[in-house]
């Protein structure tokens, strides 16, 4: 029997939202840059037709991504599954700053596709090629601009040392 004190449902809805923890670094630079290619293509074809609407495709692909990695979404689950086991490589990151960046990406994304559906186009592009160079740096240099502003927030005690005890701790980072 089922009581409301029973931990069962919410345990169950946890899981459903838990994003990976450690996540494989070139799965997490591949998204990256299916995100570049696509954003580029919703660039151009928005600068030539005005066209915006699928900014809120990558918003909701962010979204998806914040919500449980690459689970639900489908960049990530193309980098997961058929680009990064092509690729051979493997090399664990904390998870928590992954997910933060994510957040950035889907408040860009999101803020993009509001500024174009309120017929501010031109202050959407702009943020799309923000998007475009964070995801880029990810992608082709390795740097996560996210995971750089966490590990600063982190540092300055805005994000407690709790939320990535591998993050607050260089004896984990190195083990």
């Amino acid at each position: 029997m089922t009581t409301s004190t029973d931990p069962a449902p919410r345990s169950a809805l946890r899981r459903a939202f838990e994003f990976p923890n450690p996540v494989n670094e070139y799965a997490a630079r591949s998204t990256a840059g299916i995100i570049v290619v696509l954003s580029l293509a919703v660039l151009a074809v928005g600068l030539l037709t005005g066209w915006g609407w699928p900014l809120w495709l990558i918003a909701l692909g962010f979204w998806l991504r914040v919500a449980g990695g690459p689970r639900y979404s489908p960049a990530g689950r193309l980098a997961v599954h058929v680009i990064v086991p092509r690729l051979g490589k493997r090399r664990l990151v904390a998870g928590p700053p992954k997910r933060f960046a994510q957040t950035i990406g889907a408040v860009l994304s999101t803020a993009a596709a509001v500024l174009w559906t309120a017929g501010l186009a031109p202050v959407a592009w702009v943020l799309l090629g923000l998007l475009i160079v964070a995801a880029s740096l990810e992608s082709f240099a390795g740097f996560c601009l996210g995971c750089w502003i966490f590990g600063r927030l982190q540092n300055a005690g805005i994000i407690p040392e709790g939320v990535c005890e591998a993050c607050s701790n260089i004896a984990l980072r190195r083990g």
